[in-house]
Order: C-alpha cells, then sequence, then structure tokens
C-alpha cells in the first residue's frame, strides 16, 4: 500500500500554533484511510517548537526563499523562528526518504505546510500565492504535495497510475 506524508494536525492531534487542529473532509479521509499508508508528522513540532506557540510567517518571500537563506519565518512578537521551521522541513523529507513516501497531504496556509497559499507576513490575515518551508523542500524533491482542499488530485493521480 502507498505511504503518504500527513499533517498530524489534519488528523486531529492538536498541534497547531494555537493548540487547536484542522481536519480533513470525512469522505476524503475515508479514501486516504482505505486506500493509503498514513504517516503522520508537524514539522514545527518534530523541530522541537512548543505547543501552543506565537502565530509565526514567512517576512519577505516564501518557502523557498527560507531555504535559499533570502526571507525567515518570524512569529508575531518578532522572534526569528527560522531555524526550527527548516529543520521541521528537513526532518519530514528525511522521513520521506527513508520511508519512499511520494505523496504529502499538508496543511494549507500553513508557513510550514501550505502548498499554493500562505499569509502574507503581515498579520493581518491575508493568504498570497506561495508555499511554506516544508512544502518547498518536499516539491523540490520530488514528493507530491496536496492539501487537506485538493485530495481528490491525489485520488485522480493514483487511479490514473494504476
Amino acid at each position: 500500500m502507498e505511504k503518504v506524508l500527513v499533517s498530524s494536525c489534519l488528523l486531529g492531534n492538536k498541534v497547531r500554533y494555537n493548540a487547536s487542529c484542522l481536519s480533513i473532509p470525512d469522505t476524503d479521509l475515508q479514501w486516504l484511510q482505505s486506500n493509503m499508508k498514513l504517516v503522520t508528522l508537524c514539522p514545527e513540532v518534530s523541530a522541537g517548537l512548543p505547543t501552543p506557540r506565537a502565530p509565526a510567517e514567512i517576512i519577505a518571500g516564501q518557502g523557498l526563499d527560507v531555504l535559499n537563506g533570502s526571507a525567515r519565518v518570524v512569529e508575531k512578537d518578532g522572534t526569528d523562528v527560522t531555524a526550527p521551521f527548516v529543520k521541521g522541513a528537513q526532518n519530514a523529507l528525511a522521513l520521506c526518504q527513508q520511508q519512499q513516501i511520494k505523496y504529502a497531504v499538508l496543511a494549507q496556509g500553513s508557513p510550514s505546510c501550505g502548498s499554493a497559499k500562505i499569509y502574507d507576513g503581515t498579520f493581518t490575515g491575508v493568504k498570497v500565492d506561495g508555499s511554506g518551508v516544508t512544502a518547498a523542500l518536499l516539491t523540490g524533491n520530488g514528493v507530491r504535495v496536496f492539501s487537506q482542499h485538493t485530495i481528490a488530485q491525489l485520488r485522480d493521480l493514483l487511479q490514473t497510475h494504476s
């Protein structure tokens, strides 16, 4: 059975910055559980960040810019958390490589896991096109990244390849 990396918060684990969780629509979750082996990870927690923690956003760029050193991840109070965000992304990539995981379902909007939308770095709730640090690192290393809103695309991809 094919493995998929899933953001821990999407499976009900209260690991988000505000100690809450998100969810995957029931039909999509049932499909995932029936057709894939779920491997869960919260990149931030894996890198040692606490729960709860201050909200963080990428300043002056997106995930790829953080990875190449031209942008930073900063908490709302100004604390630079770039290093743990990069470490969390590296942990996710290492897990995917160790377990030969080719697909990930990550939480949209997150400065780690956002695959299509992230917050703009102003802490005003504005989202922009872009990806988070973990999503960018995984994508750059051949892992196909989906969000909790695009699981149907993963299902379609797997059905065409089976």
